[in-house]
């Protein structure tokens, strides 16, 4: 796995980063890659959430805090020059395979710094029982991106403004205990400057000989890629439609919501929003194989196993979404 080095000491926009993933997967089809980077302050929300249950947008605007929307499933997530970005970029197509070696690599290089850290379910990384870092996930055409936060340090204050999780969330958490349940490199190693965390991590996880390194030409073309994530309506996302609505936290999965319209027993519209991780997009597939189903949930399971829902939304049976649906 090669280390990707920046082009220069600028810190850029967040989608610059994303872009730069894309950019690199794409050109060099058959390489490994790892790189770092960091950004000021920006809530980053994934591919399925709602934009206005998930971001509390009148303050990032009052705070000057950007938002974005990836392209990878997953949840909201607060960064800043406390946290530190990490990036993999693989050709594995299971999702299993591609979280399992990013996320023991990452746990190996925190126990050599002498940490209790482990990865969990939901592809966290954990030291002792509190999250230190969250990942999700991005399948491009014979490649997958792994991306995640390392929390060096964090502005707790600024997060918990920030970011306005879902009622069901809340309920499963609490906002005292999601605060718990976060912990920092800084809190188990207050001796260590964040750029000597950042050289332990780049000595320690990429194994390539020589790094690699942009010239102006490439950054050009990642700022072409970029300029996908300001298009009009991709940080609304799509709206959900439907005259009915469910929303649970999934173990496994993760939370989600169904919006959908019954008319005469009929599954006339439905859609999906939550953060759960996806291989292929979840929304449209499940909106195409149910409606036009009639609202029953042997019909609905047998729709649901026929286009492999598990494969689509790892950790999610289709027993366990029609369920939900009913």
């Amino acid at each position: 796995m090669e280390l990707v080095l920046p082009y220069d000491d600028a810190v850029r926009p967040l989608p610059f980063y994303l872009a730069q993933e894309e950019w690199l997967a794409a050109k060099f089809p058959d390489r490994d890659f790892f790189f770092i980077w960091q950004v000021h302050p920006t809530v980053i929300i994934g591919r399925n959430q709602l934009l206005d249950k998930e971001v509390n947008t009148a303050y990032c605007r009052d705070k000057g805090i950007k938002i974005v929307r990836r392209r990878s499933g997953g949840g909201a997530v607060f960064a800043d020059m406390n946290n530190i970005m990490f990036s993999y970029i693989t050709s594995s197509s299971s999702v299993t395979t591609t979280f399992s070696a990013y996320t023991s690599m990452v746990a190996r290089s925190l126990r050599q710094l002498g940490l209790d850290a482990t990865d969990n379910s939901r592809n966290d990384i954990l030291i002792g029982d509190r999250k230190v870092s969250g990942n999700s996930y991005y399948h491009m055409p014979g490649r997958s991106i792994v991306h995640g936060t390392m929390l060096y340090d964090y502005d707790a204050d600024m997060m918990m403004h920030a970011l306005t999780p879902p009622a069901v969330k809340l309920q499963s958490h609490g906002v005292a205990s999601i605060r718990s349940r976060v912990t920092t490199i800084r809190e188990h190693i207050p001796s260590m400057s964040q750029a000597e965390f950042k050289t332990h991590v780049l000595a320690t996880i990429p194994d390539g000989d020589e790094p690699i390194l942009f010239t102006a030409d490439d950054v050009r073309e990642i700022e072409e890629i970029e300029r996908r994530y300001y298009a009009p309506g991709w940080l609304e996302g799509r709206k959900p439609h439907g005259t009915l609505s469910h929303s649970e936290r999934i173990d496994g999965v993760g939370t989600m919501a169904v919006h959908m319209t019954v008319a005469r027993g009929v599954i006339s519209e439905i859609s999906l929003s939550g953060d759960y991780l996806e291989t292929a997009d979840a929304d449209a597939l499940v909106g195409k194989a149910l409606c036009g189903v009639s609202y029953d949930a042997g019909e609905i399971t047998r729709a649901l196993e026929a286009i492999g829902l598990d494969s689509i939304v790892p950790g999610l049976t289709p027993q366990r979404l029609t369920h939900l649906l009913i």
